[in-house]
């Protein structure tokens, strides 16, 4: 097994890393773009969120199928030739000339990126010892904040720069060095044990977790707090690239490092745990996430970008409170488990672009809050329910106890 702090840990480590930055770079990439879009394709706020919406649909959709299939056919070879398949699509992005072809693409891509994330964990759990495995995981999951990141910079700087194709040029080259460092670095699989591929075992296994109330109020949460987050910040582009603020792709690109107070959150995210119930840590970023989506209505750039990092800070604490709360509450197959909220997530990162559009259309950003506000109010209720489960099995543990004693 992998140790932790091994120079194998440390080559895999960062090989996965890479991975997570290669995908979600990819992933969010076009998200600073969009009101460019809507003005060099003439076509709506809506249709233009379809490059970034397809993309998560699509990545949501093969996630239940990579993850099977990985337990077949393996892991570090599935992994590896989805990325060379993302690598192809994201040269052919920089040739493209209309916005259909780009979304047929955009979804193409958005299955293939699915094959890391649906399988990275999986490759840990056989490769890693256990206590190398958290150390892994959170290295891993930085990654996937810092790719985000990058992922928006680039596509906004090189827009100004030198034009939106310039943009995928550029993050096909750096995804040419994450995946021949991925090559080179990743260890062989030594413990992987292949297993038949059934597909009714994987069913009965998704349907246990859905017939859970437990698992499916984090799934619900989890999926409608993403469904408003996301979206909202595809529409403080559209935004703030209007009167009075007029940014440019770049400085809308930058609006995205506000995610590095949701990487604090997500470090601070374990300590809290230690002393609060999960499902009201849960509730407590639900609530941040309202009150920063409040604050973005007060006028000025400043503001804005303050009511942002709340909202961010609030979302990754509640994120990592969700998918922790999953993994450690599923009766059988954990793993299926949090593929499934990870379903739930993107599905909800594609569906809020269509639910806020209307309400963007027809009063502005005002609108988009108040939108926000009722989701959020819905998820802070399950949040809430879910408080009250564990507050009532806790009594009840402490009350068992206390008879036997």
């Amino acid at each position: 097994m992998i140790e932790a702090r091994t120079p194998e840990f440390w080559r895999a480590t960062l090989a996965l890393s890479l991975g997570s930055f290669m995908v979600f770079a990819n992933v969010y990439i076009t998200q600073p773009m969009l009101p460019l879009f809507s003005r060099e394709f003439a076509i709506s706020p809506l249709k233009a969120s379809w490059s970034l919406s397809l993309t998560t649909l699509a990545l949501a959709a093969s996630l239940l199928i990579y993850g099977p299939l990985s337990d077949a056919l393996g892991r570090r070879k599935l992994m590896i030739w989805s990325l060379c398949g993302v690598l192809m699509v994201t040269l052919s992005l920089g040739l493209v000339q209309e916005f259909q072809f780009l979304l047929l693409l955009r979804v193409l891509q958005g299955f293939l990126l699915g094959g890391l994330p649906a399988i990275a964990i999986a490759y840990m759990g056989d490769e890693y010892s256990r206590p190398a495995l958290g150390v892994a995981v959170g290295l891993y999951i930085s990654g996937n904040t810092l790719g985000g990141i990058g992922g928006r910079l680039i596509g906004g700087f090189m827009t100004d720069l030198a034009g939106w194709q310039s943009a995928f040029w550029l993050m096909a080259v750096i995804s040419l060095l994450c995946l021949s460092a991925i090559i080179w670095l990743l260890p062989q699989p030594r413990h992987f044990t292949p297993k038949p591929l059934r597909l009714g075992a994987v069913l009965n296994d998704m349907g246990i977790h859905i017939r859970n109330p437990i698992l499916l109020l984090a799934y619900l949460i989890g999926g409608f707090n993403f469904f408003i987050f996301i979206n909202q910040f595809s529409y403080v582009t559209f935004l703030l690239s209007e009167e009075p603020y007029l940014l440019s792709a770049s400085f809308l690109g930058m609006l995205f490092l506000c995610y590095l107070s949701g990487t604090f959150a997500s470090a601070l995210s374990g300590n809290v745990a230690r002393y609060l119930m999960q499902p009201l840590c849960m509730l407590m970023g639900i609530g941040l996430l309202m009150a920063g989506t409040l604050v973005t209505l007060i006028p000025g750039i400043w503001m804005i970008l303050l009511g942002l990092l709340i909202n961010s800070f609030g979302f990754f604490f509640c994120h990592s409170m969700a998918s922790s709360w999953v993994s450690h509450n599923a009766c059988v197959a954990r793993g299926s488990a949090s593929s499934l909220y990870l379903v739930f997530y993107y599905v909800g990162a594609s569906g809020g672009s269509f639910y806020l559009e209307p309400f963007w259309r027809s009063n502005g950003w005002s609108g988009v809050v108040v939108a926000s506000l009722v989701v959020l109010f819905a998820t802070a209720f399950m949040a809430a329910g879910l408080w009250r489960i564990e507050y009532l099995r806790k009594s009840r543990h402490a009350a068992f106890s206390e008879g036997k004693e």
